[in-house]
């Protein structure tokens, strides 16, 4: 019969050897030419050996998804190895170009990673909103059929202290969150200290005011056992009493000055003397040492004693560097054992020289233990990211108002999508903090309704109270509502953005934010972009043309986030018929092998629309990122570069210069972004392209002596490096200061980006 307990102890050592021999080849013993440490967290990997033993070995299941904390992807690299799904060189590579990755990465790693980690607190959080898009697949029409997962977190007890933790903590709880285990490795250790006393205490208390199941696992079996001996009561107490730094250092110190500690803080009792002296001194720190975070068969009782599906929390007592000589030292985070150390660690476990990197394959008395983890549940799935089909997107939706603001018309489009009742449209999901009637989701709410795991009525709308909006909750609803925190937003849309890979069902999620609080949530967008999730996130109201909010509600640097921020394409329509062209090629963006999420910066300024047809050559040049408006003629002296809502300040001032300049011409800028990477990439790629970028396409007609204005409702840089295209002089002109309340037009003339600025400053060209 298989002694399944022995057989998870082998394959725990052999995670910890080759998680710390990881780490050890890549910063001693392979050619480093630049004399930077490479780093790795032998320590923090340490520490959470046992639980990930027990997880991907005896708990998980195909449809479980894990978001790994960051410093243990020596740990997580190392299992998939023994799993087959990462490769010897890989690991050799360690922290190396293209080897595997410093912290679990869905695009850059070979692994089967589910969720990427890396910015502490992200994927932790990141786990609740998976969980609520399964939910919220799970109750649609073609989403019935998938598993249900659990969503586990691996967390460090350090990560604790990120606000968006207790941010998604609240969300989950307005959701009815299920199915989301949060594992924390509680070693009482940060990266520059120990952890204060009583965290964990604190934290229980926050769990259980959330709703969450918690199980603290405080203590291993062999403590437990020796708690049923005589004096193992007072040894319990002691245990209890003791303060986490002192219970660091005398796990750094070694048994023999434990044993000491322990006897003269208890006294000389016969009971409790005999209860430790029996124990040699390393037998004694084994057993000091056996905290629940390290005791494979009582996690794996702990963890398979799940038997409902409330979100749980695990307090896992664990130790810093457990099993190895940097064990309990406060200044072991980033710290690495010597050379010396090592020999002796490599003594400890029997490995030989040349057979280091050896897996369970590598000889035949272990043919046994890989036969044990090809057949577990969790590592027979192999790789478990699903290819999921196109879903053919909709028509261009044209506005046919006269006068109209971007917002507006994003509203009417997506009002339009939940007339129409396609698969499309089924599959849009809405989100946003707080702000979804200020920026025109109202429409699509009322027709699609919000989503609830249960259903709920509309009160007012229940005793007849007049209302615009119909608050209705329930399973079918395709709107998300969130509270006031961007972060959660972010991390909404990254869950959502990646539905048909975790899920194998598609979703075309859909975020709108107030633009200048995109920056609130900067490190979850970056961090949803970087998993190469898809979604489109809508900044609206954007610049100082929400001129009587005040400046904390006038953008200014967005449109540099666009262009700056990779897997994210941005683009400022200032046309309603550009926005439809842009929406509808976005979703088909969304899809693309090769594509990413999209950024669109709206205003709610209404201007005047312009009356034409919507021909291919239109189409190209909007998505492309610009076109003439008014193509100048053939010897302009000077030309105007608009990006958004000054659109009609750039025509208004083209006709008072032509009162003095001839051939002056308007150029339409809808995406600085995508013209930008355009024309990066013809220079920078070692191929040779002799064909032209579309901005070289667009200014050749130019002479070179011609003078340049720029202009955007936003920092002045977005456009400005379009004059080193050919070198044109340019008159860069936006807003680069904080704004103010006022009016419209004295905002415009504050931040000279009005008509009569524009027409100053072109008079005055030299």
């Amino acid at each position: 019969m298989i002694d399944r307990n022995k057989i998870l102890k082998q394959i725990e050592n052999k995670i910890l050897w080759l998680s710390c021999w990881m780490i050890h080849n890549a910063n001693h013993l392979r050619e480093n030419h630049d004399g930077i440490k490479v780093g790795g967290h032998q320590a923090s990997s340490a520490s959470i050996v046992s639980i990930m033993t027990a997880l991907y070995f005896n708990v998980l299941r195909p449809e479980d998804r894990v978001a790994v904390k960051p410093h243990a992807s020596p740990v997580f690299h190392a299992i998939q190895y023994l799993s087959g799904m990462q490769t010897k060189e890989n690991i050799q590579n360690f922290r190396g170009f293209g080897g595997a990755q410093s912290y679990p990465s869905r695009t850059k790693d070979v692994d089967d990673v589910d969720i990427s980690t890396g910015s502490v607190g992200l994927g932790v959080a990141m786990t609740s909103f998976v969980s609520l898009i399964q939910d919220y697949i799970l109750k649609k029409q073609f989403g019935k059929k998938i598993p249900k997962g659990r969503m586990v977190a691996l967390v460090g007890d350090a990560e604790l202290d990120e606000g968006n933790i207790y941010e998604c903590l609240q969300e989950g709880w307005k959701h009815d969150l299920r199915n989301v285990w949060w594992i924390i490795d509680y070693n009482r250790q940060s990266l520059d200290g120990v952890v204060h006393e009583g965290l964990s205490e604190r934290l229980s208390s926050v769990f259980e005011a959330f709703g969450w199941n918690l199980i603290v696992l405080k203590y291993g079996r062999l403590q437990k056992d020796a708690f049923k001996e005589p004096g193992g009561n007072l040894l319990k107490k002691w245990i209890d009493d003791c303060p986490n730094q002192l219970y660091s250092a005398l796990i750094y110190e070694g048994g023999a000055a434990f044993k000491k500690r322990v006897l003269d803080d208890i006294g000389d009792q016969d009971i409790v003397s005999k209860l430790i002296n029996k124990r040699s001194d390393n037998e004694f720190l084994e057993l000091m040492a056996n905290l629940g975070g390290h005791c494979v068969p009582t996690l794996c009782d702990a963890f398979n004693g799940i038997k409902d599906d409330k979100p749980t929390a695990f307090i896992a007592y664990t130790i810093k560097g457990w099993g190895t000589p940097l064990a309990g030292h406060k200044d072991n985070h980033a710290g690495l054992m010597t050379k010396i150390q090592m020999d002796s660690f490599k003594s400890k476990f029997g490995i030989t020289e040349g057979n280091e990197w050896n897996s369970f394959l590598d000889g035949k008395e272990d043919l046994e233990l890989n036969e044990f983890i090809k057949n577990s549940p969790f590592q027979k799935a192999r790789h478990r990211k699903y290819n999921s089909k196109k879903i053919p997107v909709d028509d261009i939706i044209l506005i046919t108002e006269t006068k109209i603001s971007t917002q507006n018309a994003f509203g009417k489009i997506l009002d339009q999508y939940a007339k129409n009742d396609t698969e499309f449209g089924n599959r849009i999901i809405t989100t946003s903090p707080d702000v979804s009637v200020s920026t025109n989701l109202g429409p699509w709410i009322n027709k699609k309704g919000l989503f609830s795991r249960t259903d709920t009525s509309d009160t007012f709308r229940d005793r007849k109270i007049p209302s615009a909006q119909k608050w209705i909750f329930s399973s079918q609803g395709q709107h998300i509502e969130l509270g006031i925190a961007e972060m959660n937003l972010f991390l909404m849309l990254g869950a959502a953005g990646l539905s048909h890979e975790l899920f194998g069902e598609r979703l075309f999620p859909i975020g709108t934010v107030y633009d200048p609080f995109i920056a609130r949530g900067l490190d979850a967008m970056n961090y949803a972009c970087y998993q190469d999730a898809r979604f489109m996130i809508v900044g609206t109201p954007s610049g100082v043309s929400l001129a009587p909010e005040g400046g904390a509600h006038q953008s200014i640097g967005t449109p540099l986030i666009g262009i700056s921020q990779p897997g994210l394409l941005s683009y400022e329509p200032a046309f309603a018929d550009e926005l439809s062209i842009i929406m509808n090629y976005g979703f088909n963006y969304l899809q693309d092998e090769n594509g990413g999420s999209i950024y669109l910066r709206l205003t709610t300024r209404s201007i005047e629309q312009p009356l034409r047809d919507i021909n291919h050559e239109l189409k190209q040049n909007v998505i492309k990122g610009g076109y003439w408006l008014r193509k100048p003629g053939p010897n302009p002296e000077i030309i105007i570069i608009y990006q958004g809502v000054v659109a009609s300040e750039a025509v208004e001032a083209t006709g008072l210069l032509g009162e003095k300049f001839k051939d002056v011409g308007v150029l339409g800028i809808t995406s600085s972004d995508n013209l930008f990477q355009d024309w990066k990439n013809k220079y920078s790629s070692n191929e040779k392209n002799n064909k032209n970028s579309h901005i070289e396409d667009l200014l050749k007609i130019i002479p070179r002596d011609t003078k340049i204005v720029t202009v955007i409702d936003g920092h002045p840089m977005t456009l400005s490096w379009i004059g080193s295209v050919f070198g044109h002089k340019i008159i860069p002109l936006g807003v680069d200061k904080f704004g103010q309340t006022g009016s419209l037009n004295q905002l415009f003339s504050e931040f000279a980006i009005d008509s009569e600025s524009i027409c100053n400053l072109g008079f005055n060209t030299k």
